[in-house]
């Protein structure tokens, strides 16, 4: 019985010893829920490339990915309530952090809009741009990049503020499609995709790239609640690091990235190549914000009415959670 004792003895302290030198789970990671304002727009699509690809995993974090076809606005009110973390769109939706929405622009990831296009119906009489002149134009939601770009191209022209009709009719080509169908609208601001898939089904065409009229601006940009900010400003770093690494990717894998793509939008190879093309000159690796963006939606935020008065861009946007550039070359 002595013998048996000590044995066992034994066994408890080399499991217990054992036990401590044995390494303790990895750290889970961390979940965050992020909003699209577009399922099929080029500069939101990064995070499903990145995603694809292991970049977000790589940094410790989970993503849940969740698409808003409603545009700008849903993804801000889903935020608001506390239904995402991070929210994917555009900077026209920085005009909200002004009316007080609990969120802060952190990336420009996209300075340019070659992502979008004016389409026409299919049979429309319009070939001209200049047709468009006291037109119905469809616009995703008020107050969006796409209803932005409406008011912009009136600009160029000189027609003025009401030289066209903008019509909400929803983001996405289902919703373009039904409003040419149907005669609700005379040219629809979407998609450069979207057009080029229309135009192969003989359900619309495109009129004109976006990029022919519009200036320079924050076409992408990412936002994080305040709550995330403060609860978990790690994790947004980690995000922030990932996207980075993610459009670096996306400018050296094309193969990849169409691939990534098309699984999200469900259109040709061939689409999504002359895409990547068309495309791939907008991202902005380091993304920091641009002067000139930053002044293009300073003066849009007045002409879409959705402020009064031109705020202080300064306070809707911060680059404190960025990677630190590298140090300058001597």
């Amino acid at each position: 019985m002595g013998k048996k004792l000590l044995r066992g003895a034994v066994i408890a302290l080399v499991v217990i010893f054992g036990s401590a030198t044995v390494p303790s789970p990895a750290t889970a990671d961390a979940v965050l829920v992020v909003g699209k304002a577009n399922s099929e727009a080029e500069s939101i699509m990064t995070v499903n490339v990145g995603d694809d690809a292991g970049f977000f995993k790589k940094h410790g974090l989970d993503l849940q990915i969740q698409d808003f076809s409603g545009g700008g606005s849903r993804i801000v009110q889903a935020l608001t309530a506390n239904s995402i973390d991070i929210a994917i769109g555009a900077g026209t939706q920085m005009s909200f952090i002004a009316k007080g929405a609990p969120m802060i622009a952190v990336c420009e990831s996209t300075t340019t809009l070659p992502y979008f296009s004016i389409g026409v119906p299919w049979q429309s009489p319009i070939h001209s741009v200049d047709g468009l002149k006291g037109k119905k134009i469809g616009v995703s939601n008020p107050g969006t990049l796409t209803d932005w770009v409406a008011l912009e191209l009136s600009r160029k022209k000189g027609w003025g503020p009401e030289g066209v009709t903008r019509v909400t009719v929803g983001g996405g080509i289902a919703a373009s499609s039904a409003a040419f169908r149907t005669g609700q609208i005379d040219a629809y601001i979407g998609g450069t995709a979207s057009v080029l898939v229309e135009a192969d089904r003989k359900v619309g065409r495109m009129l004109i790239p976006v990029s022919d009229f519009v200036d320079k601006m924050a076409s992408g940009t990412l936002y994080a609640s305040n709550r995330l900010v403060q609860a978990n400003p790690e994790a947004l770093r980690n995000f922030l690091a990932a996207w980075i690494e993610t459009t670096q990717f996306i400018l050296a894998n094309k193969a990849a990235t169409i691939k990534s793509w098309g699984k999200v939008t469900g259109f040709p190879e061939s689409i999504e190549s002359q895409l990547y093309e068309i495309v791939k000159g907008m991202y902005n690796p380091s993304c920091r914000f641009d002067t000139e963006s930053l002044a293009t939606l300073r003066r849009s935020f007045v002409e879409l009415k959705v402020l009064d008065t031109a705020p202080d861009m300064s306070k809707l946007y911060t680059e404190a959670y960025l990677p630190q550039a590298p140090p300058a070359a001597h």
